[in-house]
């Protein structure tokens, strides 16, 4: 027999306890009293509590054959969200972080089922959202995701995530050892850090790409999303002008040999199945049968179902019997 929890076992173990601990109170204190039926009637709800519990930790039976999901998997995209990816050099006039935004969501589409993690960095790196498999709370993280304010900007580092990125995937890798995870870096290269970026950390990276924006020539960057929002000023030259930001794909090139997964220019005109083709295509694509398992869970839940019962069909019979009382009352 096999397990594969719904929850952490730490968590069952404790909910465990708890229930049973509570069940002996309550009997031990009502046991030899009037009140042995709501001792009983505890007993039976405890039961039905630890089947749930057994049934959350879903055993089964090794038997049949199941379809190897490449959905199975952890999915982290690490975006690039300094200045420089509201450059308008993206599919014609479109901002970097526009492409950015298109590139997730197709991505997220093709893997459905799969868990997927925000990772942001510019001045500093956070994650903007944890493992989840609601795509719909990525959607919504990627809409609402805005270039850094210039006024705000200290210089960012191309690898400014790197730290962070390794501890999630670690710390996921050992509450799961056997489910892989891939990494989607975008950004534009440009490195304004005063320090020489570090290298990023391809530990237990199973696949991914580096997805680059922007180009050579470079674009125009306004300094807030707003319509009517000026454009950033060059500070460094003499004559006053816009700032351009121009990409750096060397740079890119470099993160994705530090990666192993291979690097794609994305410039709006080609599509989406053409970077994951060359993502690892061994852990994105489904690998055909593999030995499944007869799940039992549900016999458990069943039975919880049944006990529970009890509880419902006992206030039915004590609101019959009490009808009953009132209808034998001699009327006065």
């Amino acid at each position: 027999m096999t397990f594969a929890p719904i929850l952490p076992w730490p968590v069952i173990a404790l909910a465990f306890v708890c229930v049973l601990a509570f069940t002996g109170w309550a009997v031990a204190t009502t046991r030899g009293t009037p009140y042995h039926r709501p001792a009983r009637n505890t007993a039976f709800r405890c039961a039905a509590v630890v089947l749930l519990l057994l049934a959350a930790l879903r055993p089964g039976l090794p038997g049949g054959h199941s379809q190897t999901a490449a959905a199975d998997m952890d999915v982290y995209f690490v975006v690039d969200t300094s200045t420089s990816m509201a450059a308008e050099d993206y599919n014609g006039a479109e901002t970097r972080l526009s492409g950015v935004r298109k590139d997730v969501m197709a991505v997220a589409k093709e893997l459905a089922g799969a868990k997927f993690a925000l990772i942001t960095f510019d001045s500093k790196a956070s994650v903007r959202m944890p493992l989840t498999g609601d795509a719909t709370a990525l959607q919504t993280a990627m809409t609402t995701l805005q270039p850094q304010n210039t006024r705000y900007a200290k210089g960012s580092s191309v690898s400014g995530a790197s730290q962070l990125l390794k501890e999630k995937i670690a710390a996921a890798h050992k509450e799961h050892p056997g489910r892989p995870a891939l990494v989607f870096y975008a950004g534009d290269g440009e490195n304004t850090s005063a320090d020489a970026p570090a290298p990023m950390d391809a530990s237990n990276v199973a696949g991914g790409a580096v997805l680059g924006y922007g180009t050579a020539e470079g674009g125009r960057m306004k300094e807030t999303t707003d319509a009517d929002a000026g454009y950033v000023r060059d500070k460094t030259s003499d004559t006053p002008r816009d700032a351009v930001s121009k990409a750096d794909e060397a740079q890119l090139r470099s993160i994705a040999e530090q990666l192993k997964v291979p690097y794609s220019h994305r410039t709006g005109t080609a599509p989406t199945s053409d970077m994951l083709g060359k993502a690892q295509p061994g852990a994105l694509v489904a690998n055909g049968d593999g030995p499944g398992r007869v799940e039992l869970y549900w016999l458990l839940a069943l039975a919880a179902f049944l006990i529970a019962l009890n509880e419902p069909l006992r206030h039915l019979g004590a609101l019959l019997n009490l009808r009953s009382a009132q209808q034998k009352e001699p009327s006065a």
